[in-house]
């Protein structure tokens, strides 16, 4: 006889055994930016100017408005936590889960489908956090998965240090050319505490959620796994240059 302990596990991991959640927050954050305004896919949300006070009332709805949230607004404390599912446009939703894709499958097999929803979810709150601290009079909306996704990415670097990915860069013609995932990784990282510091005091792109989410990601994995065995080789899916 199977208990209630058994068709848990089983939900968890899948009907073959795959990594359960990285798959369902993909499929949330697709299905969910096709029925949004942003998609431009539903005629029910108007065209033209319509469509654009639409997607306007939908991001200041459910992203993260850094002056909101600081002051303490009930329904702003949620936002950090909306904001990980609402994106702005299909290139930014296809690039997180792109990402989330290739680092995340590895990163919730190694931490469990519990664990690795609630360091997605957990990353993802910090870093949308991080970055309202930082522009705490911002009337600007954050969304995007970005932030949980980086906590991803730096939990992998300490997870899998010697994984192996392909990338494709532009300037060197798009070749696809693997390197260790820390090469990978590391590159990103300064890449994205560069740009942060760069921006100055006005938001743009959420560059400091990344750097705090990856930080965040990092940390936690190796407060929590450095006393067991990490994974020294192991063949990651190939992934783009398109970034969280």
């Amino acid at each position: 006889m199977t208990d209630w302990r058994d068709r848990t596990l089983g939900a968890w991991q899948g009907v073959r055994g795959g990594p359960a959640v990285t798959y369902g927050l993909i499929a949330a954050c697709c299905l969910l930016f096709a029925l949004s305004p942003a998609s431009g896919l539903d005629p029910g949300h108007g065209t033209g100017e319509q469509l654009l006070a639409a997607q306007g009332l939908y991001f200041r709805s459910w992203g993260v408005v850094p002056a909101e949230l600081l002051a303490g607004e009930p329904h702003a404390l949620l936002t950090p936590l909306t904001a990980l599912f609402v994106h702005g446009s299909w290139l930014h939703l296809l690039g997180n889960m792109l990402f989330l894709y290739v680092f995340g499958a590895m990163a919730e097999e190694r931490m469990g489908a519990a664990g690795f929803a609630l360091f997605y979810l957990g990353t993802g709150y910090l870093a949308l956090l991080g970055y309202a601290v930082a522009h705490a009079g911002s009337e600007q909306t954050l969304v995007g998965a970005s932030g949980a996704i980086s906590g991803v990415l730096g939990a992998f670097l300490f997870l899998f240090p010697r994984s192996r990915v392909t990338s494709l860069f532009p300037f060197l013609f798009f070749l696809p050319l693997r390197f260790p995932a820390w090469i990978v990784l590391i590159f990103w990282f300064v890449l994205q505490w560069l740009a942060a510091r760069a921006a100055g005091a006005g938001p743009g792109v959420a560059y400091l959620a990344h750097v705090v989410g990856f930080s965040v990601g990092f940390l936690y994995a190796w407060g929590r796994y450095r006393g067991g065995d990490r994974v020294k080789a192991q063949t990651a899916a190939t992934e783009g240059e398109s970034q969280p």
